[in-house]
């Protein structure tokens, strides 16, 4: 593998500038890279053509001088996010050949940077799984394994595509998107940098809807410089989605001075569970500490509803991909099932629906379906909703005593083996997200940062939460942990 796929964004944005390298170079090493990495499956569309003449026309635009930070830059994008003309399918069959007339938000201002797309990664299906199991593409699988153990790994999900194309260096960052923690799981699972903006940060307009008041991208990327430089110019009002902010967005690269001294850290007791590893318990006591080392004060603090927090989203999450999923039925696009003489209307949707849905898609519509219902709707979705307030109440209160940001662990273990975790008891992989989902139902900005190694040699990694719209602050404190934690690992080439 060529050692300019190893690049950070801002490593590679100033060999650009520098003329030491030109994006179509950097574009050429990432695609031979991808070429020799199928066994990981994280790239499920490769668009070669698409990506050099972009390359050639940021090469056209840094000679020119006129070059944005993101210029010239390879990235993959998530198959959750519609790009035109190439395969969007949400990694569900019920979208096969489904090739947009339109460019997604996030990734047009990405391409309106000069950046490159190398193409697009691979996903749970509709972004609904926490181990990159449940995609029509089949497993992506961990560029990372367990000492001498051959066993594949996940890189998590829904995400896991991209984190793992990242940590294998096939591309310099990634687009993700989070719903209850599909960018700082799978970061954390791969030994990368993952960060979901506070909710309205980023447009979510052609990006294929999960569960909508939940949703938000984010890049995944080698570290925190280059998270601030990709959210950068990820960010910005779109009057084409009504819950985008209008709100300015600050130059987040330049937030990064890595001074906390004074900066007010909260440490939830309610994220200390039973059963919680001892190497999770290590990690998150020496993050703490690492955080009083350059200078912040550690308060404790209660977020008393946090148990409540995975149930909510369980009802909340379905509910909402009820309703958006309702919209794939083989009318309109996508893939309609073989229909017998005689069938009518009802007999297409059943058919359709039923062959284009993967198992946990069609758990979730049932679950969302049946918490909709007329005589279910107050006793849990409406519960669920006013638990969510409650959670929200929590964070806005602990903000409103000076905290600037909380530590917790990001995920309660290690990446584990593809086909651990039986489809059989689907909580048992739910609660995967114990630690990510309040962030999401709360609508607040959290990042996962790698910080060590588990005694198998896989990462393990930080979460912080700020405060809403500050993703500058946060990014500043995540930019602290990661030099105090000095985290370099890089899994070693088996594909």
């Amino acid at each position: 593998m060529s050692d300019l796929t190893k690049l950070t964004i801002a490593g590679a944005r100033d060999k650009l500038r520098a003329g030491e390298v030109t994006s179509a170079e950097l574009t050429e090493a990432c695609l031979t890279a991808i070429e020799g990495a199928d066994a990981l499956n994280a790239f499920v569309h490769k668009t070669p053509e698409i990506a050099m003449e972009q390359a050639r026309r940021a090469d056209a635009r840094i000679a020119g001088g006129d070059a944005p930070d993101m210029c010239g830059i390879p990235l993959g994008i998530k198959d959750l996010f519609c790009t035109r003309g190439v395969p969007s399918q949400a990694a569900s069959r019920i979208l096969e050949g489904f090739r947009p007339e339109y460019e997604s938000t996030v990734s047009q201002k990405l391409f309106d940077a000069g950046s490159v797309m190398l193409g697009k990664l691979n996903m749970d299906e509709f972004a609904m799984g926490s181990s990159n199991e449940t995609s029509v593409y089949g497993n992506a699988v961990n560029p990372w394994r367990r000492g001498n153990d051959d066993t594949a790994l996940t890189p998590g999900g829904s995400s896991g595509g991209s984190a793992a194309a990242v940590a294998a260096d096939l591309c310099l960052a990634a687009t993700g998107t989070d719903t209850g923690g599909s960018i700082r799981q799978p970061a954390a699972f791969t030994g990368i940098t993952g960060i979901k903006p506070t909710y309205g940060r980023c447009s979510r307009w052609g990006i294929v809807a999960f569960a909508s008041s939940l949703d938000q991208a984010g890049p995944m990327t080698k570290d925190v410089r280059d998270a601030a430089i990709m959210l950068q110019a990820m960010c910005g009002h779109d009057p084409k989605d009504s819950t985008s902010a209008d709100l300015a967005v600050p130059d987040f690269e330049a937030a990064l001075t890595g001074d906390i001294r004074g900066k007010k850290i909260g440490i939830p007791r309610e994220y200390r569970m039973d059963g919680m590893p001892a190497e999770i318990e290590k990690l998150w006591a020496d993050g703490t500490a690492m955080m009083k080392d350059a200078g912040a004060e550690i308060v404790d603090i209660s977020l008393p509803h946090t148990k409540y927090a995975l149930p909510a989203y369980y009802v909340i999450a379905p509910a909402e991909a009820s309703s958006n999923l309702a919209r794939y039925d083989g009318v309109r696009f996508g893939r309609r099932a073989k229909l017998a003489q005689g069938d009518g209307v009802t007999e297409m949707y059943e058919k359709t629906r039923a062959e284009g849905f993967g198992h946990e898609v069609q758990r979730r519509v049932m679950v969302g379906t049946y918490v909709l219902s007329a005589g279910f709707y107050d006793a849990y979705y409406n519960r669920a909703r006013k638990v969510r307030s409650l959670i929200k109440k929590d964070f806005d209160d602990v903000f409103a005593n000076g905290v600037d940001a909380i530590l917790t662990p990001a995920t309660p273990s290690a990446a584990f083996g593809l086909g651990e975790m039986s489809e059989a008891d689907p909580v048992q992989m739910y609660l995967n997200d114990v630690f990510t989902v309040t962030v999401n139902l709360a609508g607040l900005p959290g990042i996962s940062v790698p910080a060590g190694l588990d005694k198998q040699g896989l990462p393990l990694g930080l979460q912080l939460i700020g405060r809403p719209w500050e993703e500058a602050d946060l990014l500043n404190t995540a930019y602290a942990l990661e030099s105090a934690a000095g985290y370099v690992s890089k899994p070693g080439k088996w594909w």
